[in-house]
């Protein structure tokens, strides 16, 4: 053997890239709306159990995270929007994300099952399993239908903090649950139609890559009306009161008016403007005619914070039903 054959290879990852293998800004809305759930449900906690079981929600789902960047490397390596994530870029080895994303996974659901409850704790396994096994392997290259079914692991996250505190899962945390679910559709596409470039590239058969541009923006309109209905529904369930109400309704029909604005533009039809110069672009720097999506995707990340914000507010001030 050759001296190079035989000297390990040093990793060269940095801190921050492990903290990138979080998804951080993906982990921050789970624990908000994780956080959610569990001050809403009804009943006091512990505040200190209670940190610790966000603690363990936000460890899970960058675990999750972390797990889907190791298997999804060179698929990410492809994409403008991920080239840049510690694996695609080869500033983190997969084994060593996947290892990291193994050891976070056993540590958060472990710990939660000790501070809280098994039922909160397997469902956060669950959770991790469904994201980075069946939706990152499974569904993501199979059907346009992926960001549909696989939209359920971003879900959970409000039932799981419901189960932590209470150690129950009511159709409550259900109707937390399909709210983000009936959200993520609307969202996920808006962003596709003018990415749709960079998921053909990658082999990714997201809905306007599979059925195109003009279908897509039907969908999102479908799922608009649908979801809509369903962002209002706590607030005629006893479930919330006024605030959010006034939120719900509110922004619900800003939200139908920008799908509408979409469903009658032409926005995907052309490649975005990165695409089309052959540049990096930012995440909202788009052709004029793609200017409808993303309006829609910025603004449902606004509606959907503002929706959980209504519920925090109202079950932290006593001013809920």
């Amino acid at each position: 053997m050759t001296e190079a054959q035989t000297t390990p290879v040093l990793s060269t990852s940095q801190p921050e890239d492990f903290f990138q293998l979080l998804k951080p800004r993906v982990m921050s809305l789970v624990v908000f709306t994780a956080a959610t759930g569990l001050v809403v449900a009804p009943g006091s906690m512990n505040p200190f159990v209670a940190a610790i079981a966000i603690l363990c929600i936000a460890v899970g789902a960058g675990a999750a995270g972390a797990l889907n960047m190791a298997l999804e490397g060179e698929t990410d390596a492809l994409m403008r929007r991920t080239r840049g994530r510690p694996v695609a870029a080869g500033r983190v080895r997969k084994n060593d994300a996947m290892a990291f994303g193994v050891v976070l996974s056993l540590f958060s659901v472990m710990l939660l099952g000790m501070n809280t409850n098994w039922l909160a704790a397997g469902l956060l396994a669950l959770t991790i399993v469904y994201y980075a096994g069946f939706y990152t392997l499974l569904l993501k290259r199979r059907t346009p239908q992926n960001i549909v079914i696989g939209g359920a692991a971003g879900a959970f996250p409000p039932v799981i903090g419901w189960a932590a505190a209470t150690g129950q899962a009511p159709w409550q945390a259900w109707l937390l649950f399909l709210i983000i679910f009936l959200w993520t559709p609307p969202h996920s596409w808006a962003l596709a139609l003018y990415s749709a470039g960079d998921y053909a590239k990658a082999g990714i058969p997201m809905m306007p890559v599979a059925k195109g541009a003009r279908s897509t923006r039907l969908q999102i309109l479908i799922y608009t009306l649908i979801f809509v209905p369903v962002a209002i529904a706590p607030a005629f369930t006893g479930m919330a009161g006024l605030i959010y109400g006034v939120v719900s309704v509110v922004g619900g029909l800003a939200f139908l008016g920008l799908a509408l604005r979409l469903f009658r533009s032409r926005a995907g039809d052309e490649p975005d403007k990165a695409e089309a110069v052959g540049r990096e672009a930012a995440l909202y720097d788009v052709r004029a005619q793609a200017k409808p999506a993303r309006d829609l995707f910025a603004f449902s990340i606004l509606y959907l914070m503002a929706l959980f914000s209504a519920l925090l507010v109202e079950a932290l001030s006593g001013l809920g039903v």
